[in-house]
Formats: C-alpha cells, structure tokens, sequence
C-alpha cells in the first residue's frame, strides 16, 4: 500500500488544517487505519486511529479538536485539525496496518504559531 500525505502548513494558534492521505488500495478495505506525529526532538505518538471492528481513537491531547475520517469518494484518509496549538507543531503521517505489515506515507509539516 503506497500513501500519499498532504495538507500541512503554517497556521496560527486557533486556526484549522485538514490533512489528507491518498492510498493506492481501497481505504475501507485497509484494516487499521490511523495518522501519527512526530515533534522535533520527540518520539513518533500515535494522533487518532479508525480499526476495523473496533471503532475510533483519539489521543488525549487532540480529542474534541481532531476528526478522523476516510472518504471513499476521493479514497482518501483525512484528519481535520480544528483549535491548533503551538504543541501541535509536528511531523504527521498517515499509517495503514494490513496484517502484521505497516504502510507510511512520506510526512507533512504542521507548524503553529503562536
């Protein structure tokens, strides 16, 4: 599965950004789909997750403030991040999990200011 991320950019604090992820197979047919983030300096965190039979996760730090979703029309993951903080400042890449095989996209920049 090749994944194509896109969307970031330079935001105030408060503002909104909608993430998108293009996948190569079929987004509902993808088990485990989710978006994480890596800070500079930190460790990559997991940012909200869609698993099939299970439902949706958020992490504690973006729930009420990020949606995850999958469109079928456009085949795509997205994340719409509303209220961003300056902590929100990362790296986010969209992950697929098919098996006990991981799939990354390439990353987009999310920058806040404050």
């Amino acid at each position: 599965v090749q994944l194509q991320a896109s969307g970031g950019g330079l935001v105030q604090a408060g503002e909104s950004l909608r993430l998108s992820c293009t996948a190569s197979a079929s987004i509902h047919s993808i088990p485990t789909v989710a978006w994480y983030r890596q800070a500079p300096g930190k460790q990559r965190e997991l940012v909200a997750s869609i698993i099939h039979g299970i439902g949706i996760d958020y992490s504690d730090s973006v729930k009420g403030r990020f949606t995850i979703s999958r469109d079928s029309v456009k085949n795509t993951l997205d994340l719409q991040m509303n209220n961003l903080r300056p902590e929100d400042t990362a790296v986010y890449y969209c992950n697929a999990q098919r098996g006990h095989v991981n799939y990354w996209g390439q990353g987009t920049l999310v920058t806040v200011s404050s």
